[in-house]
């Protein structure tokens, strides 16, 4: 009996001791601060893998912040105050032409998914003369949208109509039911809303056919410098995630409940089928494309940006690294 028991308290001990060494094996989670820049499915690629888990998965603690406008939350990134964030990649160039070190490392959604929704009265375009248009910041995705359709009208901003900053898409949704505003660039889950409002769609800017960095991954070169790990981390969860996000709907379609405060399942699905399975890349590679097209635009005011080239804005180490260890072919095969 004797000899029973020093065996059975040799093996708890032994066990014991085997999940200490394993508990301090492991790792702690290294914590990281993210902000994200808009209530709409432009996020969608940050927000469900961190609710599903799976940056934690690859060694981070992510804490989620939330600024209104991707150029106000490429300021907070540039300030150093959080060290990664989503936002458009034009605030990339923005800030780099001004002296900064943003830089791509990933890409959210490379398509630019706005309408131009406006008082049921206004029918055309010559009718915005005199009045104000709601953008989320000057900078952001919604004013590059704006921009680039305004390249098509007789009218133009400071001349012909005020460009008015809101902050973020229920603000200026806000704004536009209360006459506050004439006209906002939405984006599609504020434009199924405005409409049911009886506002109007004057321009889908979707069907432009532009290639462009809606909502890009973006850091500043300081902090790679200074904590490479975290940045190849975020990468490996943020790609791992758009996976899951494909290939998971009713998860996803909870996650787009909790953040939208919306229990409209249809119209979540909707959303679903739109961002994740239409504007999400499969792979977020960097796309120097999409910074082609902010570049050319803006070469027509700034001689900095016609210099410039796309890829001076981009940081692909962390892609290079994941396809010579065949981790997104795992992923997608």
């Amino acid at each position: 009996m004797r000899t029973k028991l020093l065996a059975g308290l040799f093996g708890f001990f032994v066990a014991l001791s085997s999940a200490s060494v394993w508990a301090q094996a492991k790792p702690p989670l290294e914590k990281l601060r993210f902000v994200y820049s808009a209530i709409g499915g432009s996020q969608s690629s940050v927000w469900i893998p961190y609710e599903a888990g799976i940056f934690r998965k690859h060694g981070l603690d992510i804490e989620m912040l939330y600024v209104g406008g991707g150029g106000r939350a490429a300021q907070v990134v540039q300030s150093g105050e959080v060290p990664i964030g989503i936002f458009t990649g034009g605030a990339v160039i923005n800030s780099n032409l001004a002296g900064g070190d943003l830089v791509v490392v990933a890409s959210g959604m490379n398509v630019i998914p706005f309408s131009l929704m406006v008082r049921p009265e206004i029918r055309q375009i010559e009718e915005l003369k005199g009045k104000k248009i709601g953008i989320s910041r000057f900078g952001s995705a919604t004013d590059f949208a704006l921009s680039y359709s305004e390249e098509k009208w007789r009218i133009k901003r400071g001349r012909d109509f005020a460009v008015i900053q809101m902050g973020g898409m229920p603000e200026m949704m806000a704004a536009l039911k209360s006459r506050v505003l004439d006209a906002a660039t939405l984006n599609p889950e504020f434009t199924i809303l405005a409409r049911r409002e009886g506002l109007k769609e004057l321009v889908d800017m979707s069907a432009l056919g532009l290639n462009f960095p809606t909502s890009a991954i973006g850091t500043t070169r300081a902090f790679i410098r200074k904590n490479e790990s975290a940045v190849r981390k975020f990468v490996r969860g943020f790609v791992e995630g758009i996976h899951y996000a494909k290939t998971q709907r009713a998860f996803s379609v909870e996650v787009f409940k909790k953040y939208f405060k919306n229990d409209d399942l249809g119209h979540l699905n909707d959303i679903y089928d739109l961002y994740v399975l239409r504007y999400l890349p499969n792979v977020p590679y960097p796309s120097p494309e999409a910074m082609k097209t902010v570049l050319v635009q803006m070469a027509e005011k700034d001689p900095r940006a016609k210099a410039a080239q796309p890829e001076q804005f981009i940081e692909n180490r962390f892609f290079q690294e994941l396809e010579r260890e065949g981790f997104i072919q795992k992923l997608w095969q």
